[in-house]
């Protein structure tokens, strides 16, 4: 029986997709659930798995190629060798599962040389494949006669200064798209302010061991600063809303954006309803979310949607930044790293450990009383961590 491999059912949102690099060629054996081929879209990454045993007996697409929601990918013979008669070809969309690709640099470089990334293992972060572990899979090439029929290096000899030309991947592009639509649609402004962490790292220090006895997951900061940012948006609903058009949506629920770094760039992943969540919930959430962006395992659904986000640069070790909104959102907190500074306390000059925030927001919407003061008001609450509770 001829079954065809169809792409899977694109989300509303994701128009198109890209082929990576397949892993199957025609004339193999394959045995069902083996992966067939990486589909790249602007927010995730999907696996296509084979549906049954068989013979991959035609790719319909080839490595690199754009596809749509159905288009066919390949045709699976599960009746090979057989003499029994052909059938009419069977239409089936394979199960699709999220996955973390080769880098860029990799994908190119083993489709130039031949190499399947599948059967590599990953030296890089995560054990992500790149480009030094398909050098040190490739047969070393002939010279001239070789370079000239396998076509041109992605490595351009310019004398002491080589080049390499790498396509962006589909996600890089949409982060890059969402960066420049934010700049031209929005009056993004970035309001600052510090905050002694001495307290919250007092409290985290008292009760560490307990909590993470007691909820199997460890006391971070950032539960503190996504409750405070909770409470503040409850004071300045303001902060919370967004355009559309020429009206003002005001939310009645928040759904807080974390970012998280992965293999495949910057993503951010949604909290929904945080008010109803309690610290614990938040740091099982946030680990669970960065366990899967490593793992390149984010739904579509837990990319999308979020009423304020939060940005942590701190955890490279930048000291003070001015983050960009993620639209349609209408303000985005940006933490950094903590340092030991002289600050004047009672008149006093004392070392305290010290975070600088920063409030980048749109002021078509919001005036810069509101954002001064949701600032100060998550200052408030991370120095008195007791009004956290209180929800003062």
């Amino acid at each position: 029986m001829q079954i065809e491999i169809k792409a899977p059912v694109l989300p509303e949102s994701v128009s198109e997709a890209t082929l990576l690099q397949w892993k199957k060629k025609p004339g193999e054996t394959v045995r069902r659930d083996d992966s067939l081929i990486d589909v790249e879209t602007d927010k995730v990454v999907l696996e296509v798995v084979a549906p049954a045993d068989g013979v991959l007996s035609t790719v319909h697409q080839p490595d690199g190629a754009t596809v749509h929601s159905g288009d066919l990918l390949a045709t699976l013979d599960t009746a090979a060798g057989e003499s029994a008669p052909p059938a009419e070809p069977t239409q089936i969309v394979p199960e699709v599962r999220a996955v973390a690709p080769a880098s860029p640099a990799a994908r190119k470089l083993a489709a130039e040389q031949g190499v399947d990334t599948a059967s590599l293992a990953g030296s890089g972060r995560d054990g992500r494949v790149i480009k030094e572990d398909v050098q040190a899979a490739a047969k070393p090439a002939p010279a001239a006669a070789t370079q000239e029929a396998s076509g041109p290096s992605p490595v351009v000899d310019a004398g002491p200064q080589p080049e390499q030309r790498v396509p962006m991947t589909r996600i890089r592009q949409r982060i890059a798209e969402r960066l420049l639509d934010a700049q031209r649609t929005a009056a993004i402004l970035t309001t600052f302010n510090e905050v002694n962490m001495q307290p919250v790292m007092d409290l985290r220090a008292r009760h560490r061991d307990a909590f993470e006895k007691v909820h199997g997951v460890k006391l971070g900061f950032m539960s503190f600063f996504v409750r405070a940012a909770v409470e503040a948006l409850k004071k300045f609903p303001l902060v919370n809303a967004s355009i559309d058009g020429t009206d003002v949506v005001y939310h009645g629920y928040f759904d807080i954006g974390i970012a998280v770094s992965s293999p495949r760039g910057l993503v951010v992943p949604v909290l929904r309803d945080v008010d109803g969540m309690s610290f614990a919930d938040v740091e099982k959430a946030i680990a669970e979310f960065g366990q899967r962006a490593r793992d390149g395992k984010l739904t579509v659904e837990e990319l999308s949607g979020g009423t304020f986000s939060i940005t942590n640069g701190g955890i490279f070790g930048s000291m003070l930044s001015t983050p960009i909104l993620n639209p349609p959102q209408s303000a985005i907190l940006g933490m950094h790293n903590i340092v030991d500074r002289p600050v004047a306390e009672n008149g006093a000059v004392v070392i305290r450990p010290v975070m600088y925030l920063a409030l980048s927001y749109d002021h078509r919407l919001i005036d810069g009383r509101e954002a001064v003061q949701f600032l100060v008001s998550i200052k408030q609450a991370l120095e008195d961590p007791s009004r956290l509770l209180l929800g003062l």
